[in-house]
């Protein structure tokens, strides 16, 4: 891992109490969110798993298990509990048929765009709580978080 020449020097105790500040903020806010769950019975991996197949498309579950930083026979088994949920389909590689594609189906398209909707409708009644210079602020930064959330 590289680290930036911008790196703040954390034994100041400004930039130290900021970074153990987002930390905290960051876990409590995504603990809260993974309690707007449409379907309790998916674990939050296997929502990771729909989520990544949602933004990226069709994987074979070897590049699914790098994205998602799990061993691949995990994420074989990941894949054969959603196929059994009819969330997932396996079809053979169109270039290596000792292979297979994971792609989402309808059902799992379906219950992220309502996981979606439920999450953003939480968060927006958070913010509907801040003020408006908090909430600008707050418009700012998340293309921050998101950059911080892909580095």
């Amino acid at each position: 891992m590289s680290y930036s020449k911008y790196m703040p020097d954390l034994s100041h105790g400004d930039d130290a109490a900021a970074v153990n500040d987002l930390r905290s903020a960051v876990m409590r806010l995504g603990r809260r969110l993974k309690h707007q769950r449409v379907d309790e019975s998916l674990s939050p991996t296997e929502m990771s798993v729909l989520g990544t197949l949602a933004r990226c498309g069709q994987a074979t579950p070897g590049e699914l298990a790098r994205r998602e930083h799990v061993q691949p026979p995990s994420m074989t088994r990941i894949v054969a509990l959603l196929e059994a949920k009819g969330l997932v389909r396996l079809e053979p590689h169109p270039e290596d048929r000792r292979q297979k594609v994971v792609s989402q189906t309808e059902e799992a398209e379906a219950m992220l765009e309502e996981s979606r909707r439920k999450r953003n409708a939480f968060l927006a009644g958070l913010a509907a709580e801040l003020t408006e210079d908090e909430w600008a602020k707050l418009r700012e930064a998340a293309p921050v978080l998101e950059k911080l959330a892909h580095l």
